[in-house]
């Protein structure tokens, strides 16, 4: 990862009203090995499954032949000839852009019909400087699509989006013929400048809603946005588990200590250890937010102390479960969920005395030894949210 700056990507959407599921399509991965993250988003003709189904195939295409340093040509071409072609309208149709991100060089972005994505260094609006492609097959002569690239600094944000962005609004008296790419882009500028530390999230968040508001709370498109941000990681320190070694009580303390970041202790072990080596008091409380779940407590210099193996095997849940939809509580499990969406660089602590109890045979079968509920977490939070995941072992 480049130690400059963390890249954290974002993604809302709304389906076209009456719609079970979107039209559009997102997907996003963090190439392990080489350094990269690929971000598509998808747009699919109509609505509804046949346009989810022909976004997915685009989608899931372009992602592959993205992370095999394919041509951008050669992309588009593949992609086009394997579409299947509309019953009605006699044409296969799914729009795409494609954010190809190399952590330690250049972005490059392609794009086909897509509204053109928006690009800010810090509260200024970046021009890439985009190139056309036509293409020249037979089959396909004549389409053209954008593609840029350039090299990613401290603060730029990559803006994306479909149809239903631009086209929000239309026929209304405000924006009869849209809200339009300029007026989008105008409200991407006006979110940043007033609040120049917004998450990518936060921001597709806020423009989703915006186009929500546009269509009168009832949306004709299948309507999507995502943002990458290039910013300064925001670290977070998960200590839960006993030392193998008692002697080892001491460097909990002093790593728990010089953490520069949000930190959690999760297990009453891990919390007396930590406060004795520390000389700080952890203060109980008696707030049961979740009746599956200990109360958390509260120590200085610490964000949060809970339960150890049930709230970790329970955030787990959450985690696994977690789409645009959820809605997190105060429960000891929904406040760790919250602060690790909320993070970049997740750093674990994991302890690996055993705990006997948590081998008994009679205990429920999700009461699992903590080593492998950490290693299931990190992989969720890698794969999942794309999210930088350091374990160590003590």
């Amino acid at each position: 990862m480049n130690d400059v700056f963390f890249i954290e990507v974002g993604n809302q959407q709304k389906n076209h009203e009456g719609e079970r599921i979107c039209g559009d399509v997102f997907l996003s991965k963090r190439v392990k090995g080489e350094e990269r993250t690929i971000v598509v988003l998808s747009d699919g003709m109509g609505h509804g499954v046949k346009a989810n189904m022909l976004a997915t195939l685009t989608a899931t295409m372009a992602l592959n032949f993205t992370k095999e340093h394919k041509e951008v040509n050669t992309i588009a071409e593949i992609i086009m000839n394997t579409l299947p072609v509309c019953s009605i309208r006699q044409m296969s149709y799914s729009t795409f852009s494609i954010i190809d991100i190399n952590h330690e060089g250049e972005v490059q972005i392609l794009e086909y019909d897509n509204p053109q994505c928006f690009i800010m260094r810090g509260k200024e609006v970046f021009d890439p400087h985009w190139q056309c492609i036509i293409l020249q097959s037979e089959k396909n002569a004549g389409k053209e699509l954008r593609s840029c690239s350039f090299k990613p600094e401290k603060e730029d944000r990559i803006v994306v989006w479909s149809d239903g962005i631009a086209q929000s609004g239309m026929g209304s008296e405000d924006y009869p013929f849209g809200w339009g790419i300029d007026n989008a882009t105008s409200f991407v500028h006006r979110m940043v400048v007033a609040e120049p530390d917004i998450s990518a999230s936060k921001l597709a968040i806020k423009v989703v809603n915006m186009a929500y508001v546009n269509d009168g709370y009832h949306s004709k498109d299948d309507t999507s946005c995502a943002v990458v941000y290039f910013r300064e990681p925001r670290k977070l320190l998960i200590c839960t588990g006993p030392p193998f070694d008692a002697e080892n009580d001491k460097k909990l303390g002093r790593k728990f200590k010089e953490f520069k970041g949000k930190k959690i202790i999760s297990g009453a072990t891990t919390g007396d250890i930590i406060s004795r080596e520390l000389s700080v008091t952890i203060e109980d409380s008696f707030d049961f937010s979740d009746p599956d779940l200990p109360p958390i407590s509260q120590m200085e210099g610490c964000d949060l102390v809970s339960e150890g193996i049930l709230t970790l095997g329970k955030t787990n849940e959450i985690l696994d479960n977690y789409n645009d939809r959820t809605q997190l509580g105060k429960g000891p499990a929904d406040l760790i969920t919250k602060l690790l969406l909320e993070s970049d660089e997740i750093h674990f602590i994991v302890g690996t005395r055993i705990n006997e109890a948590h081998q008994d045979p009679s205990l429920p079968v999700e009461l699992e030894i903590r080593r492998t509920v950490i290693k299931r977490m990190a992989q969720l939070l890698e794969d999942k949210f794309l999210k930088e995941v350091y374990i160590t072992f003590l």
